[in-house]
C-alpha cells in the first residue's frame, strides 16, 4: 500500500499526511479518469495479475481497504 500512497501523493502534489484506508479516491478527485489506466497499470504490478475491466467495478478502486481488498490480498 506504500506504493499506491506514494503514487497517490505524486498525482496530487497539495495533499499532505497519509490516506485513510476508507477516503473515497474518486469523490476525493484523488485519481480521476486521466490517471485510472495508469492505477490499473500500477495495481497490475504491484499484484503480479491482469485485472480484467470486464470483472471489476468502479467500486473496487474507490477506496485504499477495497483495493487491498480485491487486488492485494494474499488470500485471493
Amino acid at each position: 500500500m506504500e506504493r499506491i500512497a506514494a503514487w497517490l501523493h505524486e498525482k496530487n502534489p497539495g495533499l499532505d499526511g497519509p490516506i485513510d484506508t476508507d477516503e473515497d479516491l474518486i469523490e476525493a478527485r484523488l485519481i480521476d479518469s486521466m490517471d485510472f489506466l495508469e492505477f490499473i497499470d500500477l495495481l497490475e504490478e504491484l499484484s503480479g495479475t491482469s485485472i480484467d475491466l470486464q470483472e471489476v467495478t468502479i467500486d473496487d478502486f474507490r477506496t485504499l481497504g477495497r483495493v487491498q481488498e480485491r487486488f492485494l490480498s494474499t488470500t485471493g
